[in-house]
């Protein structure tokens, strides 16, 4: 499999990683178009990938994902070669504010296209993906998609409408995570532990905790109340966070997220 990545930016090299990553696809099957030609080469230095420089190559992609900002994603989709549209190389977008009646303006209805909506740690193989299909697209198109995303992590379909909140929640949180990851280091530090082993325990506890909670399919009440005893610490730090709004604080800032 062949793709093209127009963009080489902060969500393109973090789409273009999660490929890499693990050797999931060989370099040499990767092209990046990128607007900033130096930032592109600098980062073919560190990859390994192919760089495009001549649209009508285009035929040879099995997938083209665009990974700019929204401003360029109509111009890229009206600047593909008729050979490109003919052969219909499946298509998904990942900037945020371009939606699928937009870009089947462009290309036609029946061109099978997506909008995606990817978070950072794609660039690890762990990323979580929400995915909106065009109208039209047939179903053979559509499971290509899927499979082709499948190494950045994992892939909801969703309705277009909800992208923003799967962006919001999925995308931006990672920021709260290492904020959280920041301040729970600082308290260990304050009480005596090394900084790089504060902020490792906290990194391999949030792991185990979401893969207990992914695996288990418990309630998240259910998982709190596993580790809280009468009278103990834990319930004594759960009483603290509830005094300082904790959930109150996460709920606004993703309402915040949501906000123009």
């Amino acid at each position: 499999m062949k793709i093209t990545f127009f963009g080489a930016g902060q969500i393109g090299s973090a789409l273009i990683k999660g490929m890499l990553h693990d050797k999931q696809m060989p370099a040499q099957d990767i092209y990046v178009k990128g607007g900033r030609s130096q930032t592109a080469t600098n980062l073919q230095k560190e990859l390994g990938f192919q760089l495009l420089t001549d649209l009508n190559d285009l035929t040879a992609m099995d997938l083209i994902i665009i990974a700019t900002n929204n401003s360029s994603v109509l111009p890229i989709l009206k600047s593909l070669p008729q050979a490109v549209l003919a052969k219909k190389i499946p298509i998904v977008s990942v900037a945020g504010g371009i939606n699928l009646t937009a870009m089947t303006a462009v290309v036609g209805n029946e061109y099978p296209i997506a909008h995606a909506i990817p978070n950072t740690p794609v660039q690890v193989g762990a990323g979580v993906l929400g995915i909106s299909f065009s109208e039209n697209i047939d179903q053979k198109a559509k499971a290509f998609i899927l499979e082709s995303l499948k190494p950045l992590g994992a892939v909801y379909e969703v309705p277009e409408n909800n992208l923003e909140i799967v962006g919001s929640i999925a995308g931006c949180t990672p920021a709260f995570i290492a904020m959280l990851i920041e301040s729970l280091g600082d308290a260990g530090v304050l009480h005596g532990l090394k900084r790089d082993l504060a902020y490792e325990l906290v990194e391999q506890m949030l792991q185990g905790t979401a893969k207990l909670a992914l695996e288990s399919k418990a309630h998240p009440a259910i998982l709190k109340d596993g580790v809280t005893s009468p009278g103990g610490s834990t319930i004594r730090g759960v009483a603290a966070l509830e005094a300082n709004n904790f959930r109150h604080a996460l709920i606004a800032a993703i309402d915040a997220t949501m906000s123009e």
